[in-house]
């Protein structure tokens, strides 16, 4: 972490621990007194928790490390409504919000899941940290579409991804946060309507997904709406590969989808193009199956 020199304000909290002798806010004689920067991301150890609650795992740290390695961006982006949908342990939302800003920077953060356990664990997470959200139980976004169509500038987005039966999807308790039918699309597909209904027209979504939901489709799939995509962070473990993708609607993208209305096909040039941010998944080129900015 950065460190720096400045004045002791006791006001501040991440600061009063500090202290200074006989209490003034003077500056002390032998000079300034360092300390760390407040971190820009939750921390696990005040991350509530909750055992029908899926914690932060490889999939959470890789959606947040995909926020902090497009944060300058971000900050650029200078968002006005941020959300999340299904937040379980409330790690990203909190994370997202000490990035960019508390609400008094302007900034509002929203989070929904389907599991009443989470919304109540995101809630302490957040508390814990010193930053507000409005955390919803909701099935992705229910009751706030008309609300905030239109206004979400930044929407992150870990879905259940894990391919497993039918009816294990939107089960009740901690299953929720994983189960996602055939391909782990059921629940993804879902969302991306969703999504696009209430991005805003500059708005940019980030989501995860997992080799086995064909995240190439995925990303065809949303230029047909209008966006364009790339992979902002891509990790393999023994168990499975993980792509974060970054979604935003592109003027170019958007005239091509509207030539292209009412056919299903995509341009050799464009498929190339996605197909190079997926090196490992080469058995597209060829049509081959697999079992397994903005």
């Amino acid at each position: 972490m950065e460190e720096h020199h400045i004045k002791l304000d006791l006001a501040n909290p991440y600061l009063s621990s500090l202290g200074t002798k006989g209490g003034s806010k003077s500056e002390p004689k032998n000079g300034p007194v360092p300390f760390k920067m407040p971190p820009k991301t939750a921390q696990i150890r005040l991350v509530s928790s909750h055992p029908e609650v899926y914690e932060p795992c490889d999939d959470s740290f890789a959606l947040v490390d995909a926020l902090l390695a497009d944060r300058t961006n971000l900050l650029a982006h200078d968002p006005t409504i941020c959300m999340e949908v299904g937040c379980g342990s409330g790690y990203v939302i909190t994370s997202l919000a000490l990035m960019l800003g508390r609400e008094d920077s302007g900034i509002h953060y929203f989070a929904t899941d389907i599991n009443p356990h989470a919304v109540r664990v995101t809630c302490e997470t957040l508390d814990a940290h010193g930053v507000h959200a409005e955390v919803i139980c909701a099935d992705i976004a229910t009751g706030l579409e008309s609300r905030l169509e239109g206004l979400v500038d930044v929407l992150v987005v870990n879905p259940p991804y894990v391919p497993t039966p039918e009816d294990e999807v939107g089960c009740e308790g901690i299953a929720s946060a994983w189960a996602g039918g055939e391909n782990g699309r059921v629940v993804i597909d879902r969302i991306l309507p969703i999504a696009d209904k209430l991005l805003s027209e500059n708005g940019w979504l980030y989501m995860v997904t997992l080799a086995a939901n064909n995240p190439l489709q995925i990303c065809v799939l949303m230029r047909q709406k209008g966006y364009a995509s790339r992979i902002v962070v891509q990790r393999s473990t023994e168990e499975e590969s993980l792509h974060v993708i970054k979604f935003w609607r592109d003027a170019e993208v958007l005239r091509e989808a509207k030539e292209q209305v009412g056919t299903s096909k995509t341009t050799p040039a464009v498929m190339e193009y996605l197909l190079s941010q997926f090196p490992r998944m080469s058995f597209w080129r060829t049509g081959g199956n697999s079992s397994s900015n903005s």
